[in-house]
């Protein structure tokens, strides 16, 4: 039998490890998993090579609870150690034989899947076990040997006979303040957690199996029922697999699989496969968001070599697609040593615009393969693309081939067929093409009206961020701009080059402008007269566009040098001095009668963009009233 210390630079290792490397001491269990499937995988990658004279056949890792002997123990038929070996990996702490492995094979070993980054995973077992036993069988024909520790650096190593198959067995015997991990639901939920997708099969516990009846059983028959292994993970998930061997079904089972509480169908989903200049594998599945920015459960998870390490993946995952769901796995993540967040370096940043460029171009294809479904799926997805289009520059280039712009009819235009549509029509006079949009196709419907009796065409843009869509494409298109049909009168959105024909002489607008003013002393509405044509509304409401895209703005979380504070509301009262209701201000007389006419026209004008409320709404409905009995 060996005594000795362990070869660690402090006196006691442990105490770090279980206070400041780990913190959340559930992690113990990943690790030590982790471990066991490196051995497994290194023992398949030999026997392939031959290097390794022995039958892989079927291995698979168990874990086991015994509450009586307060027990927790992990079992793998792996390549196992030799007492040389259990010195080396063991007793040097943070010397890591997956790194090892993987240089002295690193010409075949290359797809292997072995995690291999720390030396310190297995010290984890120390956060929850009070001692720790290894039980090794080597492949190699030696003899089996029990290492033995109790958290000190003291250890015991020595020869056994009480293990004679290949393998190794961790035997955790659980601290008095981590007893939760000897409860059943508490592994089993952490195995969900950590190990689901780990890549050799991992039993816990059994199950009862019915067996299938004959064909010919008769209707009484009741069928068999037999114990088997209880297989707790899904050792090739669908990222694992090439999406040429992959049905619709095949993704739509594994996004269940990912979410079990998600009962809704995703839209469609995006392979990623790449093995240069890194490797990343995953899948991402756009759900239907509409309009919500606000996702925060079922978040897309982090893997490396099917081990979950995260599903905070800020940094890897441009922030524009945190609203997608899925998968992404790479063993070139760099993570820090517990394997429980993310360090920054280039990798990091080129794995972001991997993934930016995968999903353009994916959206790209999704259009070109059936329009009709692209177009009906829009309003799903529109979100994710349009916050891609703000935050990304590099999908922005690329959005033109596949962002579509809604009208209020229900057409969809590409950038390219927008512009060829509006050109001949919405080309103002000093050659700037004016795009006109709703956002509420109810709230507006009067301004719509009005842009298409002048025949142009309106588009339905009713996102949180389309404030910031719109500033980013008029600053990136040349000589574009973008109108809300409600910001102004439409003759005054699109200037012609036509002559206006005005009913009153300069005497008599400025008499009725001073009548309005009067009448409606509120600062938040500023006067205009315009003369237009004689069927238009006598009174108009609008908000200048430049301070209604600005306050829009500010409630996204933007608004520039104005960011501070809250806006003003203003608007403008726009006065057609062609109407006959503007010959009828100036030519009632009496100043109450006068003024009632005013007010009542402001209070109509109000109700038609929802500005009239409280004692004004109730005051109105009233007067109206009375003028029904009348």
């Amino acid at each position: 039998m060996t005594k000795g210390n362990i070869n660690v630079s402090v006196e006691n290792i442990f105490p770090l490890i279980k206070k400041f490397l780990y913190s959340d001491h559930e992690i113990f269990l990943r690790e030590l998993i982790s471990n066991a499937t490196d051995a497994t995988l290194k023992l398949k990658h030999l026997t392939s090579i031959g290097e390794a004279k022995v039958e892989y056949g079927n291995p698979k890792l168990e874990v086991k609870i015994d509450k009586e002997q307060k027990t927790l123990r992990i079992i793998d038929q792996g390549i196992g150690m030799t007492a040389e070996e259990v010195e080396k990996y063991i007793n040097q702490v943070a010397f890591s034989g997956a790194e090892e492995f993987l240089e002295k094979y690193k010409d075949t070993a290359k797809d292997s899947g072995i995690i291999g980054h720390f030396g310190l995973g297995f010290y984890s077992a120390f956060m929850v076990a009070e001692k720790v036993e290894i039980l090794t069988k080597s492949y190699k024909d030696e003899p089996a040997v029990r290492w033995i520790c109790d958290g000190s650096p003291e250890f015991t190593l020595e020869e056994t006979t009480d293990k004679t198959d290949r393998g190794t067995e961790i035997i955790l015997h659980i601290a008095e303040d981590s007893l939760e991990f000897l409860e059943e639901a508490k592994i089993r939920e952490l195995l969900l957690k950590y190990n689901k997708f780990m890549p050799v099969p991992i039993k816990f516990g059994t199950k009862t199996h019915t067996l299938p009846l004959p064909e010919d059983a008769p209707e009484d028959a009741v069928a068999e029922t037999e114990e088997v292994d209880n297989i707790i993970n899904n050792p090739t998930p669908a990222w694992t697999v090439a999406p040429s061997d992959l049905t619709s079904e095949d993704y739509m089972s594994f996004y269940h699989e990912l979410y079990p509480m998600q009962f809704e169908e995703p839209l469609f989903n995006i392979h990623l496969n790449v093995d240069y200049p890194f490797n990343l594998t995953g899948i991402l599945f756009f759900p239907k968001l509409s309009n919500n920015l606000n996702i925060e459960k079922d978040k897309i998870q982090l893997y490396q070599n099917q081990v979950y390490v995260t599903d905070e993946v800020k940094g890897i995952v441009p922030d524009f697609l945190m609203l997608l769901r899925g998968v992404i796995d790479s063993p070139d993540i760099p993570l820090n040593v517990s394997r429980s967040y993310l360090q920054a370096d280039g990798a990091v940043k080129k794995i972001s615009s991997y993934i930016t460029k995968k999903v353009a171009d994916k959206m790209a294809s999704l259009i070109n393969e059936n329009r009709q479904d692209y177009e009906q799926k829009w309003n799903d997805i529109k979100i994710v693309i349009e916050y891609g289009i703000v935050t990304e520059e590099k999908f922005a280039e690329k959005a033109d081939k596949f962002t579509l712009y809604p009208t209020t009819d229900g057409k969809y235009f590409l950038w390219n067929e927008l512009e060829e549509k509006l050109k001949p029509t919405q080309t103002d006079k000093d050659g700037n093409l004016i795009i006109l949009y709703a956002s509420n196709a109810d709230e507006q419907h009067s301004y719509i009206q009005s842009a298409k009796d002048k025949g142009y065409e309106v588009l339905l843009l009713d996102s949180h961020i389309i404030p910031h869509v719109i500033q980013k494409l008029e600053t990136s298109k040349e000589k574009v701009s973008f109108a809300r049909v409600d910001a102004d009168h439409v003759n005054n959105l699109i200037k012609k080059d036509e002559p206006t024909i005005s009913k009153l002489n300069e005497t008599e607008k400025e008499s009725l402008k001073k009548n309005v003013e009067d009448a409606v002393q509120d600062k938040k509405f500023t006067v205009q007269l315009e003369d237009l044509e004689s069927n238009d509304a006598p009174f108009t409401i609008t908000q200048p566009e430049f301070m209604r895209r600005m306050k829009d703005m500010q409630a996204t979380g933007g608004g520039g040098m104005f960011g501070m504070g809250g806006f003003p509301e203003m608007y403008n009262l726009v006065v057609n001095s062609n109407s006959e209701f503007a010959n009828q201000i100036l030519k009632t007389e009496n100043t109450e009668e006068k003024e009632g006419l005013i007010k009542h026209a402001l209070d109509l004008a109000k109700l038609s963009q929802n500005l009239l409320k409280g004692k004004d709404l109730t005051d109105f409905i009233q007067r109206s009233y009375k003028q029904l009995e009348k």
